[in-house]
């Protein structure tokens, strides 16, 4: 049963409108909330029930009788191109770009959290998914953050996603994600064996730290390539990972001391700098030191593979670096223009590009 809770308008309330003045009142309901509660006629002034813009006088007493309920939202089919990697009657996959949210969050305004998702995406393609998410999340059975771009799982049916959801817990999918990472990783190949939970100061962050929801984690990863460049040393892996936690790849390698480039919640760099120009006698000012900034993650979920949950079929789909990360990683290769006497860098070899456009 909801709490009835009582307001007794202060005379310096007087000339306020009552939103406005709620707003203020009840810890944790912000004014839109408050609206809510107005519309359904949960308040009432002096017996009576008001309007939102009601001006108060002071002295009135305000009754609160519920709590604010807004209506569950749902996904609409929105018109936005979609990379279709593979689709039949029953499955999609779909090469997602970073900057996409998976589904909606309930956290955010009914604008931010309507608009631009893959599931928006996914319905105006498809127009049928499965229900089994709820009709915030139909079709997904898996997630990909939002910077991270690369290949992700959709169910058409619920017998599909059923089916895929058994393939996930019993870990028969196998997913491998290319990542550039800060630093020079040591060992050629390694695992990473470390629970996340949910970090219990940074409500945004998860933590190989002991905590009370930690769940276990594996990640395997492969050096691809070592770079030593004008802006540092950056390792660029392999990675595959067993489980499916909460930022998983992210966590784990910033746990051994080499975050994604780009994912600042994770340690690494804003932006990156031209260390060469920045110690050089020739660069008076800042302003002459090169910055670079990726504006996402360097994470990339490169390559699926598993068995079709109803022909059984093997499945094993790839989709290349899109364009943002290889032309990044040419820029912190190159050699400035403006440094004539450095020596050029080694061109690419074919087989090194093709390799690196498959990860």
């Amino acid at each position: 049963m909801d709490e009835i809770r009582t307001v007794i308008a202060p005379p310096e309330a007087a000339g306020q409108r009552l939103d406005h003045f709620l707003a203020t009142q009840l810890p944790g309901v912000s004014r839109s909330r408050v609206q809510l509660l107005l519309e359904q006629g949960d308040v009432r002034v002096d017996g009576v029930q008001p309007k939102p813009s009601l001006k108060l006088r002071g002295g009135e007493q305000i009754v609160i009788t519920g709590q604010p309920h807004p209506a569950p939202l749902h996904a609409v089919p929105e018109d936005i191109p979609l990379d279709v990697v593979f689709e039949d009657a029953d499955i999609a996959v779909v090469n997602k770009p970073a900057g996409m949210m998976v589904h909606a969050g309930a956290g955010q305004s009914d604008d931010e959290r309507s608009r631009g998702t893959l599931v928006n995406a996914l319905l105006h393609r498809f127009h049928a998914l499965s229900s089994t998410g709820g009709d915030l999340r139909p079709g997904i059975v898996h997630r990909l953050d939002k910077d991270t771009s690369g290949l992700i799982i959709v169910a058409k049916n619920d017998a599909a996603h059923a089916a895929l959801a058994d393939l996930f817990s019993s870990r028969q999918i196998r997913k491998t994600y290319i990542a550039l990472v800060q630093g020079s990783v040591e060992r050629a190949r390694g695992t990473i064996a470390a629970d996340i939970g949910r970090d219990p100061l940074r409500r945004t962050r998860m933590t190989t730290r002991p905590t009370e929801n930690a769940r276990s984690a594996v990640s395997h990863y492969e050096v691809v390539r070592r770079l030593t460049t004008r802006f540092g040393k950056f390792t660029l892996v392999r990675v595959r990972i067993e489980t499916g936690r909460t930022h998983q790849i992210r966590v784990h390698m910033a746990s051994i001391g080499h975050p994604v480039v780009g994912d600042t919640l994770y340690g690494a760099a804003g932006q990156l700098t031209d260390q060469t120009a920045a110690q050089s006698k020739g660069a008076r000012r800042k302003a002459e030191v090169e910055r670079l900034r990726l504006g996402r993650n360097f994470l990339h979920a490169a390559q699926l593979e598993f068995q079709h949950p109803v022909t059984h079929k093997l499945l094993q789909l790839e989709a290349p670096l899109p364009p943002e990360l290889e032309a990044f990683l040419v820029r912190i290769e190159e050699t400035p223009a403006s440094s004539p006497h450095s020596p050029a860098p080694h061109p690419r070899k074919k087989d090194e590009i093709d390799k690196m456009r498959k990860i």
